[in-house]
Protein backbone atom coordinates (compact mmCIF):
# COMPACT_ATOMS: atom_id res chain seq x y z
CA UNK A 1 0.00 0.00 0.00
CA UNK A 2 1.33 3.31 -0.44
CA UNK A 3 2.07 5.86 1.94
CA UNK A 4 0.11 8.63 2.59
CA UNK A 5 1.08 12.02 3.87
CA UNK A 6 0.63 11.84 8.26
CA UNK A 7 -2.88 13.00 9.70
CA UNK A 8 -3.45 16.82 10.56
CA UNK A 9 -2.88 17.59 13.93
CA UNK A 10 -5.92 19.50 14.67
CA UNK A 11 -8.53 19.84 17.17
CA UNK A 12 -10.89 16.93 16.21
CA UNK A 13 -14.30 17.86 14.39
CA UNK A 14 -16.49 15.58 16.64
CA UNK A 15 -19.97 14.63 15.91
CA UNK A 16 -23.07 13.57 18.03
CA UNK A 17 -22.71 9.90 17.83
CA UNK A 18 -24.79 8.78 20.88
CA UNK A 19 -27.57 10.22 22.91
CA UNK A 20 -28.15 9.77 26.58
CA UNK A 21 -32.15 9.24 26.61
CA UNK A 22 -34.06 9.31 30.36
CA UNK A 23 -37.65 9.33 30.28
CA UNK A 24 -37.42 10.06 26.14
CA UNK A 25 -36.17 13.18 26.42
CA UNK A 26 -32.42 13.79 25.87
CA UNK A 27 -30.18 14.28 28.68
CA UNK A 28 -27.09 14.19 27.19
CA UNK A 29 -24.51 14.07 24.22
CA UNK A 30 -21.71 11.87 23.63
CA UNK A 31 -19.36 13.27 20.94
CA UNK A 32 -17.16 11.27 18.50
CA UNK A 33 -15.83 9.66 15.10
CA UNK A 34 -17.01 6.74 13.55
CA UNK A 35 -16.09 5.15 10.28
CA UNK A 36 -17.29 2.18 8.19
CA UNK A 37 -14.84 0.80 5.20
CA UNK A 38 -16.46 -1.67 2.98
CA UNK A 39 -14.71 -5.17 2.05
CA UNK A 40 -13.16 -2.94 -1.18
CA UNK A 41 -11.97 -0.34 1.32
CA UNK A 42 -13.83 2.57 0.32
CA UNK A 43 -15.74 4.11 3.06
CA UNK A 44 -18.98 3.10 3.47
CA UNK A 45 -19.82 5.39 6.46
CA UNK A 46 -18.49 8.49 8.38
CA UNK A 47 -19.47 10.32 11.05
CA UNK A 48 -17.00 13.27 12.67
CA UNK A 49 -13.76 13.40 11.97
CA UNK A 50 -11.78 10.42 10.54
CA UNK A 51 -9.14 12.07 9.17
CA UNK A 52 -7.34 13.89 12.13
CA UNK A 53 -4.70 12.65 14.15
CA UNK A 54 -5.29 10.76 17.25
CA UNK A 55 -3.76 8.12 20.31
CA UNK A 56 -5.45 5.50 19.62
CA UNK A 57 -4.02 4.03 22.38
CA UNK A 58 -4.54 0.12 22.95
CA UNK A 59 -6.37 0.11 20.09
CA UNK A 60 -2.85 -0.07 18.14
CA UNK A 61 -1.60 -3.45 20.13
CA UNK A 62 -2.69 -5.79 17.39
CA UNK A 63 -0.25 -3.65 14.94
CA UNK A 64 2.53 -4.04 17.84
CA UNK A 65 1.89 -7.68 17.90
CA UNK A 66 2.41 -7.64 14.19
CA UNK A 67 5.51 -5.71 14.06
CA UNK A 68 6.71 -8.55 16.78
CA UNK A 69 5.79 -11.28 14.51
CA UNK A 70 7.55 -9.94 11.55
CA UNK A 71 10.88 -9.38 13.70
CA UNK A 72 10.96 -12.92 14.61
CA UNK A 73 9.04 -13.74 17.75
CA UNK A 74 7.58 -17.10 17.44
CA UNK A 75 4.79 -17.14 19.65
CA UNK A 76 1.04 -18.01 18.77
CA UNK A 77 -2.09 -18.79 20.50
CA UNK A 78 -2.82 -17.84 23.67
CA UNK A 79 0.39 -16.27 24.26
CA UNK A 80 0.54 -14.04 21.29
CA UNK A 81 -3.31 -13.32 22.45
CA UNK A 82 -2.00 -12.09 25.13
CA UNK A 83 0.93 -10.09 23.65
CA UNK A 84 -1.70 -7.99 22.19
CA UNK A 85 -3.77 -7.58 25.13
CA UNK A 86 -5.48 -5.18 27.73
CA UNK A 87 -5.42 -7.80 30.39
CA UNK A 88 -7.88 -8.09 33.25
CA UNK A 89 -5.03 -9.30 35.35
CA UNK A 90 -7.00 -13.13 35.84
CA UNK A 91 -4.59 -15.81 36.86
CA UNK A 92 -4.09 -16.66 33.01
CA UNK A 93 -2.81 -13.63 31.94
CA UNK A 94 -0.13 -13.52 34.72
CA UNK A 95 1.01 -17.25 34.18
CA UNK A 96 0.97 -16.16 30.56
CA UNK A 97 2.76 -13.49 31.40
CA UNK A 98 5.37 -15.02 33.51
CA UNK A 99 5.92 -18.06 30.37
CA UNK A 100 6.82 -15.00 28.10
CA UNK A 101 9.38 -14.14 30.79
CA UNK A 102 10.58 -17.61 30.76
CA UNK A 103 11.08 -17.89 27.57
CA UNK A 104 13.25 -14.91 26.91
CA UNK A 105 15.32 -15.81 29.75
CA UNK A 106 13.89 -12.77 31.86
CA UNK A 107 12.39 -11.86 34.68
CA UNK A 108 9.39 -9.86 36.73
CA UNK A 109 12.05 -6.89 36.92
CA UNK A 110 12.94 -6.36 33.33
CA UNK A 111 9.88 -4.80 32.49
CA UNK A 112 9.72 -1.66 32.10
CA UNK A 113 6.03 -0.70 32.30
CA UNK A 114 4.40 0.72 35.46
CA UNK A 115 3.44 -0.75 38.65
CA UNK A 116 -0.22 -1.10 38.41
CA UNK A 117 -3.22 -3.56 40.33
CA UNK A 118 -5.48 -5.54 38.27
CA UNK A 119 -8.16 -4.24 35.85
CA UNK A 120 -10.79 -6.67 36.37
CA UNK A 121 -12.54 -4.64 39.81
CA UNK A 122 -13.36 -8.17 41.13
CA UNK A 123 -9.70 -9.24 41.15
CA UNK A 124 -8.20 -5.58 42.17
CA UNK A 125 -10.58 -5.87 45.08
CA UNK A 126 -9.05 -9.64 46.44
CA UNK A 127 -5.29 -8.41 45.05
CA UNK A 128 -6.38 -5.35 47.80
CA UNK A 129 -8.31 -7.91 50.31
CA UNK A 130 -5.12 -9.96 50.11
CA UNK A 131 -2.65 -6.80 51.26
CA UNK A 132 -0.89 -7.42 47.47
CA UNK A 133 0.80 -4.53 46.11
CA UNK A 134 0.66 -2.81 42.43
CA UNK A 135 3.34 -4.92 40.21
CA UNK A 136 4.21 -4.60 36.82
CA UNK A 137 2.72 -8.41 36.01
CA UNK A 138 -0.40 -7.49 37.03
CA UNK A 139 -0.84 -4.19 34.79
CA UNK A 140 -2.88 -4.43 32.19
CA UNK A 141 -0.03 -4.05 29.32
CA UNK A 142 2.57 -6.53 31.17
CA UNK A 143 1.65 -9.45 27.92
CA UNK A 144 2.91 -6.98 25.88
CA UNK A 145 5.78 -5.84 27.28
CA UNK A 146 7.35 -9.24 27.72
CA UNK A 147 6.97 -9.91 24.53
CA UNK A 148 8.77 -6.83 23.52
CA UNK A 149 11.54 -8.31 25.98
CA UNK A 150 11.55 -11.72 24.29
CA UNK A 151 11.81 -9.68 20.95
CA UNK A 152 14.52 -7.49 21.97
CA UNK A 153 16.04 -10.90 23.20
CA UNK A 154 15.66 -13.09 19.71
CA UNK A 155 17.05 -10.12 17.76
CA UNK A 156 19.98 -9.41 20.36
CA UNK A 157 18.59 -5.95 21.31
CA UNK A 158 19.50 -4.02 24.31
CA UNK A 159 16.85 -4.77 27.02
CA UNK A 160 16.81 -1.69 29.72
CA UNK A 161 16.09 0.66 27.18
CA UNK A 162 13.58 -1.16 24.87
CA UNK A 163 10.84 1.57 25.27
CA UNK A 164 12.97 4.52 23.92
CA UNK A 165 11.60 5.34 21.09
CA UNK A 166 14.97 5.59 19.08
CA UNK A 167 14.87 1.86 19.58
CA UNK A 168 15.14 -0.72 16.94
CA UNK A 169 12.03 -2.58 18.06
CA UNK A 170 10.28 1.24 18.92
CA UNK A 171 11.46 1.31 15.11
CA UNK A 172 10.34 -1.64 13.89
CA UNK A 173 7.02 -1.11 15.33
CA UNK A 174 6.64 2.34 14.01
CA UNK A 175 7.75 1.06 10.14
CA UNK A 176 4.54 -1.59 10.82
CA UNK A 177 2.49 1.18 11.96
CA UNK A 178 3.13 3.17 9.20
CA UNK A 179 2.80 0.10 6.94
CA UNK A 180 -0.77 -1.41 7.88
CA UNK A 181 -1.93 2.27 8.57
CA UNK A 182 -0.88 3.76 4.84
CA UNK A 183 0.14 6.84 6.55
CA UNK A 184 2.84 7.97 8.23
CA UNK A 185 3.06 9.10 11.96
CA UNK A 186 2.46 12.44 12.40
CA UNK A 187 3.47 12.75 16.34
CA UNK A 188 4.73 10.18 18.98
CA UNK A 189 3.90 10.33 22.78
CA UNK A 190 4.09 7.63 25.45
CA UNK A 191 1.18 5.80 26.42
CA UNK A 192 -0.10 4.99 29.78
CA UNK A 193 2.52 1.80 30.06
CA UNK A 194 5.24 3.75 28.88
CA UNK A 195 5.64 2.10 25.84
CA UNK A 196 5.89 4.71 22.54
CA UNK A 197 2.35 5.59 21.43
CA UNK A 198 2.21 6.83 17.66
CA UNK A 199 -0.61 8.95 16.09
CA UNK A 200 -2.96 7.64 13.57
CA UNK A 201 -6.08 8.83 11.88
CA UNK A 202 -9.60 6.75 12.39
CA UNK A 203 -9.66 6.17 8.99
CA UNK A 204 -6.02 4.94 9.16
CA UNK A 205 -6.88 2.46 12.21
CA UNK A 206 -9.84 1.13 10.33
CA UNK A 207 -7.44 0.42 7.28
CA UNK A 208 -4.79 -1.51 9.42
CA UNK A 209 -7.15 -3.80 11.03
CA UNK A 210 -8.89 -4.96 7.17
CA UNK A 211 -5.24 -5.20 6.42
CA UNK A 212 -4.35 -7.36 9.53
CA UNK A 213 -7.66 -9.71 9.50
CA UNK A 214 -7.64 -9.86 5.03
CA UNK A 215 -3.74 -11.40 5.10
CA UNK A 216 -3.13 -14.74 4.07
CA UNK A 217 -2.56 -17.34 6.14
CA UNK A 218 0.23 -18.29 7.97
CA UNK A 219 1.63 -14.48 8.13
CA UNK A 220 2.38 -12.45 11.07
CA UNK A 221 -1.10 -10.30 10.56
CA UNK A 222 -2.73 -13.91 9.92
CA UNK A 223 -1.54 -15.28 12.81
CA UNK A 224 -2.08 -12.53 15.36
CA UNK A 225 -5.59 -12.03 14.17
CA UNK A 226 -5.80 -15.60 14.59
CA UNK A 227 -4.92 -15.58 18.30
CA UNK A 228 -6.88 -12.71 19.37
CA UNK A 229 -10.31 -14.79 18.05
CA UNK A 230 -9.12 -18.03 19.29
CA UNK A 231 -8.38 -16.81 22.79
CA UNK A 232 -10.27 -13.77 23.21
CA UNK A 233 -10.44 -13.84 26.70
CA UNK A 234 -6.40 -13.79 27.07
CA UNK A 235 -6.77 -10.31 24.87
CA UNK A 236 -9.05 -8.80 27.28
CA UNK A 237 -10.47 -10.96 30.09
CA UNK A 238 -13.52 -13.43 30.71
CA UNK A 239 -15.90 -10.73 31.39
CA UNK A 240 -15.33 -7.91 28.92
CA UNK A 241 -17.64 -6.48 25.75
CA UNK A 242 -14.62 -6.94 23.50
CA UNK A 243 -14.00 -10.62 24.60
CA UNK A 244 -17.66 -10.96 24.31
CA UNK A 245 -18.23 -9.65 20.72
CA UNK A 246 -15.48 -11.84 19.35
CA UNK A 247 -17.59 -14.70 20.46
CA UNK A 248 -20.96 -13.34 19.23
CA UNK A 249 -19.48 -12.51 15.76
CA UNK A 250 -17.55 -14.88 14.03
CA UNK A 251 -14.70 -14.41 13.00
CA UNK A 252 -14.67 -10.50 13.90
CA UNK A 253 -11.18 -8.87 15.22
CA UNK A 254 -11.69 -6.17 17.87
CA UNK A 255 -9.48 -4.15 19.97
CA UNK A 256 -10.75 -1.61 22.98
CA UNK A 257 -8.64 1.24 24.19
CA UNK A 258 -8.44 3.98 26.77
CA UNK A 259 -10.52 7.25 26.15
CA UNK A 260 -13.35 5.42 24.47
CA UNK A 261 -11.37 3.97 21.24
CA UNK A 262 -12.68 0.88 19.52
CA UNK A 263 -11.89 -1.16 16.54
CA UNK A 264 -12.81 -4.36 15.04
CA UNK A 265 -12.53 -5.88 11.20
CA UNK A 266 -14.20 -9.11 9.48
CA UNK A 267 -11.95 -11.03 7.57
CA UNK A 268 -13.86 -9.95 3.88
CA UNK A 269 -11.74 -6.44 5.12
CA UNK A 270 -15.06 -5.00 6.62
CA UNK A 271 -13.87 -2.59 9.21
CA UNK A 272 -14.94 -0.51 11.63
CA UNK A 273 -13.37 2.21 13.84
CA UNK A 274 -14.41 4.67 16.74
CA UNK A 275 -13.72 7.24 18.98
CA UNK A 276 -15.97 8.29 21.58
CA UNK A 277 -14.08 12.14 22.25
CA UNK A 278 -15.08 12.30 26.19
CA UNK A 279 -13.37 8.83 26.53
CA UNK A 280 -17.41 7.01 27.99
CA UNK A 281 -17.59 3.61 27.77
CA UNK A 282 -21.28 3.57 28.10
CA UNK A 283 -21.48 5.26 24.51
CA UNK A 284 -18.42 2.91 22.76
CA UNK A 285 -19.96 -0.63 23.03
CA UNK A 286 -23.45 0.71 21.67
CA UNK A 287 -21.95 2.81 18.71
CA UNK A 288 -19.66 -0.24 17.59
CA UNK A 289 -22.46 -2.57 17.42
CA UNK A 290 -24.63 -0.24 15.70
CA UNK A 291 -21.99 0.34 12.97
CA UNK A 292 -21.37 -3.19 12.77
CA UNK A 293 -25.23 -3.37 12.41
CA UNK A 294 -24.74 -1.02 9.18
CA UNK A 295 -22.20 -3.29 7.96
CA UNK A 296 -24.21 -6.08 7.95
CA UNK A 297 -23.83 -8.15 10.72
CA UNK A 298 -27.02 -10.02 12.30
CA UNK A 299 -28.80 -7.69 14.80
CA UNK A 300 -29.84 -10.85 16.79
CA UNK A 301 -26.09 -11.61 17.41
CA UNK A 302 -25.06 -7.70 19.02
CA UNK A 303 -28.78 -7.70 21.07
CA UNK A 304 -26.46 -7.49 24.12
CA UNK A 305 -24.66 -4.71 23.43
CA UNK A 306 -27.19 -2.17 23.03
CA UNK A 307 -25.38 -0.62 26.30
CA UNK A 308 -26.37 -0.68 29.60
CA UNK A 309 -29.45 0.69 31.16
CA UNK A 310 -30.06 4.05 33.07
CA UNK A 311 -31.82 3.46 36.18
CA UNK A 312 -34.12 5.83 38.06
CA UNK A 313 -34.56 4.97 41.31
CA UNK A 314 -33.20 1.84 40.79
CA UNK A 315 -35.39 0.60 37.38
CA UNK A 316 -34.55 1.48 33.82
CA UNK A 317 -35.86 4.77 32.79
CA UNK A 318 -33.79 4.98 29.57
CA UNK A 319 -30.54 4.25 27.77
CA UNK A 320 -27.28 5.17 25.58
CA UNK A 321 -28.65 4.71 21.73
CA UNK A 322 -26.35 5.92 18.35
CA UNK A 323 -27.53 8.74 17.01
CA UNK A 324 -30.12 8.14 13.91
CA UNK A 325 -27.20 8.44 11.75
CA UNK A 326 -25.57 5.32 12.72
CA UNK A 327 -28.42 3.17 13.44
CA UNK A 328 -31.33 4.22 11.38
CA UNK A 329 -33.61 1.24 13.10
CA UNK A 330 -33.32 2.59 16.05
CA UNK A 331 -36.15 4.78 17.51
CA UNK A 332 -35.91 8.55 15.59
CA UNK A 333 -34.32 10.59 18.50
CA UNK A 334 -34.52 14.80 18.62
Amino acid sequence: MAQAQAPVIREPRHAPVAHLIRGGVVEGVHYGSVVLLGADSAVDLQLGDIEAAFYPRSALKPLQAVAMVRAGLPLDGELLSLTAASHSGEAPHLVGTRRILELAGVGEDDLRNVPDLPYDPVVRDTWVREGRLPSRLAQNCSGKHAAMLYTCELNGWSLEDYLDPAHPLQRAIAETVEDLTGQAIAQVTVDGCGAPLFTVSLHGLARAAARITTSPAGTPEARVADAMREHAEMASGSGRDVAALMRAVPGLLTKDGFEGVQVAALPDGRAVAVKISDGANRARIPVVAAVLARAGIDRAALAEFAGEPLLGGGKPVGSVRPVHALDPLSPTQA
